[in-house]
C-alpha cells in the first residue's frame, strides 16, 4: 500500500485505475471481494479517485494480440494492465476501439 501512495506522489497521478475480475456473467467472485477491500484500502490512504474497472477477458486478448507473451514475466499482465486502461480511455471519449 506505501509503495503505490509513492508511485501516485511521485508521479503526480491524478487518478489510479484498478481492474476488478468479475465472473464471466459480471457477478461478483471470491477474487472479487479481494480487489474491491483492496480498493477501499487504497481509497483511505490515496488522495486521488481509484476508479473501478471491468476486466474480464483483458488477459485473454493479451494472449491474442501478443502470443508469444509469458504470463511468468509478467508481460503478459502488463499488456492487459494496458488493455484495461485504453477501455477507460476509450470509454471517456465515447468511443470503442477496435482490436
Amino acid at each position: 500500500m506505501a509503495a503505490v501512495a509513492e508511485l501516485v506522489e511521485r508521479e503526480g497521478a491524478v487518478e489510479v485505475v484498478v481492474g476488478v475480475p468479475l465472473g464471466m456473467g459480471g457477478q461478483a467472485t471470491a477474487q472479487t471481494r479481494e480487489v474491491r477491500a483492496f480498493i477501499e484500502r487504497l481509497r483511505s490512504r490515496l488522495r486521488v479517485p481509484v476508479l473501478e474497472a471491468d476486466e474480464r477477458l483483458s488477459t485473454a486478448e493479451a494472449a491474442r494480440r501478443a502470443p508469444a507473451r509469458r504470463a511468468r514475466d509478467g508481460c503478459l499482465d502488463s499488456e492487459a494492465a494496458a488493455i484495461v486502461l485504453q477501455a477507460v480511455l476509450d470509454a471517456r471519449r465515447g468511443g470503442a476501439r477496435g482490436t
